[in-house]
């Protein structure tokens, strides 16, 4: 009996995980297969889940209408530099408060957690008057450097980082490391689980931003792919099949970037969860 009700057990949960991973996988198929049709087909009744040979035709049309090698390249190096420069400047500030005693430390973290109750649409137009000021509008650095420092990023390095012990950057300064020296020698090896998790959601946060480049950037040499793909839908006609095409080429980098540095994602999220 007790054979029968662990098979019994490992069937549920098995058929459980797996409808769980048909469901999750279902919208991003279907995606790649409305890449592959014109926009009639993609809305007909019963919808198609075979791919098409629509794709050269959508391809040659999404190039056209948007330009999508400079497109793609805009969006890679603001995130690109974006995910480095961020990723530096919060493991700084997450090393200074997870090892350093100054005055107000706690009190300074603690205003920092609170940013993160402010809703991000308060701070848009502030934010685009200090552009205008500093006549930035329209360029890169508009849109990397007003959310370089992440609250939510900061406050994972510091998680991570109070499991470092305070013995070994006593022991490197005992034998003469400078601060910069400890940091870049010492601590950024040791974080690499949450380096990457910190770098993932910060790739994907930049990646995937609208509403702020949508602000900034108003020439359509500019754009990211976000802003690019909304400039799609149109009031009168949406080409659905562009659409998807340009969506599921969306999907590609953040694909290729968590898949490189998924054995170290997890580990980096549940660092400094258990206290030895």
């Amino acid at each position: 009996m007790n054979n029968i009700r662990t098979s019994t057990s490992k069937v549920l949960m098995y058929s459980f995980l797996v409808f769980g991973v048909v469901i999750s996988i279902l919208p991003f198929y279907w995606m790649m297969v409305g890449s592959t049709h014109p926009s009639g087909k993609i809305l007909s009744v019963p919808p198609t889940f075979f791919f098409g040979d629509y794709l050269p035709a959508n391809m040659t049309s999404l190039m056209d209408s948007l330009g999508m090698v400079r497109i793609m390249g805009n969006s890679l190096l603001i995130a690109v530099i974006y995910t480095l420069a961020s990723t530096l400047i919060c493991s700084m500030a997450g090393y200074a408060f997870a090892k350093y005693r100054f005055k107000g430390k706690n009190l300074i973290f603690f205003v920092i957690l609170c940013s993160l109750m402010i809703p991000y649409q308060v701070t848009l137009i502030p934010l685009f008057e200090l552009m205008v000021n500093l006549d930035w509008l329209n360029t890169y650095h508009a849109v990397i450097l007003p959310t370089l420092a992440s609250p939510f990023a900061i406050y994972l390095m510091r998680q991570n980082l109070k499991s470092i012990p305070d013995s070994l950057i006593e022991a490197a300064r005992v034998d003469g490391m400078g601060e910069l020296g400890i940091f870049f020698k010492i601590i950024l090896p040791t974080m690499r689980p949450a380096l990457a998790a910190v770098s993932i959601f910060l790739f994907m946060s930049q990646w995937n931003s609208l509403i702020w480049p949508l602000i900034t950037l108003n020439s359509k040499a500019m754009y990211t792919l976000p802003v690019a793909l909304s400039s799609l839908i149109g009031l009168a006609r949406i080409d659905y099949g562009q659409l998807l095409l340009g969506t599921t080429l969306s999907t590609i980098p953040i694909m290729i970037f968590f898949l490189l540095v998924q054995k170290q994602f997890i580990s980096g999220i549940l660092g400094g969860s258990v206290k030895e």
